[in-house]
C-alpha cells in the first residue's frame, strides 16, 4: 500500500518499508505467538536492532497505525502517523460477522490478472478500501488483493486486533498524527483523541489513501515526522 508514497518520502527521507510477520515477504511470528499489535511492534522493534537504529519516525496504516502507536508506547518511536488506525473503538468489536471474503478473493486468483485489466473489475475488487479503485493500476491491484488474500497471518492478527482496544496514550511522549480519509468505510475517527495529538482529514480518500491521492498522504507523512527531531543511529 505504501508503493505510490514510497518515492515521494524517500526524496527527503531515509525510507524504510516494512512487512510486518506474516506479511508480504516476512515470515510469521513462532509458533504460539499471537499476531497482536504489540507482538507485531516487537518484531518491529527486533528489526531496527538489527538494522542499527534505535528510534525512528513511524507512520503505519489500519493495524500498522495500531502498531506504530505501540512502537511509540516502547519507546522506539520519534514521531508516530496512524493514518485509518485501528484500536480506537469503543469496546473489542469481535470476530467479523459475514462470509469470508478472502475466501472469495481466493477463488479468483486464477483469473486475477484479467479481472483487473477493467476499472469495473478493480472497482469491485477494492471499493471497500480505496475510494477510487480506478486510480490504481492492474498490477497493483493485482498485488494488493493477491496479498491480501494468501498473508499467512492475516486471520490471526485481525482477530487478536478485533479482540482488544488500543489503551496506554499516556505513555507515549512523541508527537502522534492521526489521519483519517472522508470516504473510509471501515474505520472511523474516535469522538475525543489525547491532548496534543494532531488529528488530519485526507479528503476524498477512503481506507487505503496511498493510492487516492498520494501527494496528500506524502504531505502528510513529512509534516506528521518534521514535528519531532531527527533520528540517529544508535
Amino acid at each position: 500500500m505504501w508503493e505510490p508514497v514510497v518515492a515521494r518520502l524517500a526524496e527527503e527521507r531515509d525510507v524504510i518499508a516494512v512487512d510486518m510477520p506474516g506479511f508480504g515477504r516476512s515470515p510469521a511470528l513462532p509458533d504460539g505467538v499471537a499476531p497482536t499489535p504489540h507482538a507485531l511492534a516487537g518484531a518491529v522493534a527486533r528489526l531496527l536492532d538489527a538494522i542499527g537504529l534505535d528510534r525512528v519516525h513511524v507512520a503505519g496504516s489500519s493495524l500498522g497505525g495500531w502498531v506504530a502507536l505501540e512502537l511509540a508506547k516502547a519507546g522506539r518511536a520519534l514521531s508516530v502517523a496512524a493514518i485509518s488506525s485501528a484500536g480506537f473503538w469503543r469496546r473489542p468489536l469481535g470476530p467479523r460477522p459475514g462470509p469470508d471474503r478472502r475466501t472469495a478473493g481466493r477463488l479468483l486468483l486464477p483469473v486475477l490478472s484479467a479481472v483487473v485489466r477493467t476499472r469495473r473489475g478493480r472497482n469491485l475488487l477494492l471499493r471497500g478500501s480505496v475510494a477510487h479503485p480506478g486510480r490504481v493500476p492492474r498490477r497493483a491491484a493485482a498485488r494488493l488483493v493477491r496479498s491480501y488474500v494468501t498473508a499467512p497471518a492475516y486471520e490471526a492478527a485481525n482477530m487478536a486486533m478485533r479482540s482488544a482496544v488500543f489503551s496506554g496514550a499516556e505513555r507515549i511522549e512523541v508527537p502522534v498524527t492521526l489521519a483519517w480519509g472522508s470516504l473510509d468505510r471501515l474505520v472511523s475517527p474516535p469522538r475525543t483523541t489525547p491532548a496534543g495529538w494532531a488529528t488530519r482529514v485526507l479528503h476524498d480518500c477512503g481506507h487505503i489513501p496511498t493510492w487516492d491521492d498520494p501527494e496528500q498522504v506524502g504531505r502528510l507523512l513529512l509534516e506528521a515526522s518534521a514535528r519531532a527531531p531527527a533520528a540517529r543511529t544508535s
